[in-house]
C-alpha cells in the first residue's frame, strides 16, 4: 500500500530496474522498462520484477 497509489512506487522501482539509471540496478526486471531514448516503461501488467543480488546483501544488513 502506498498513500499517493501505486503508481509512484511503480515509478521507483522502474527507475531501481534500469542499468541506466543506477550504477548497481536494485530490481532485476523482465519486460519492458522504458529506454535511454526516453520510451517510458510498459504497465505494471506487464511486468514483472525481483530483488538483485546486491539489494538483497543490502536488505540483509
Amino acid at each position: 500500500y502506498h498513500p499517493h497509489g501505486d503508481r509512484s512506487a511503480y515509478e521507483a522501482m522502474v527507475r531501481m530496474a534500469q542499468d541506466f539509471t543506477l550504477r548497481y540496478p536494485l530490481i532485476d526486471g523482465i519486460g519492458n522498462f522504458g529506454s535511454r531514448d526516453g520510451d517510458g516503461a510498459a504497465a505494471m501488467r506487464y511486468t514483472e520484477a525481483r530483488l538483485t543480488p546486491i539489494a538483497e546483501l543490502l536488505l540483509s544488513i
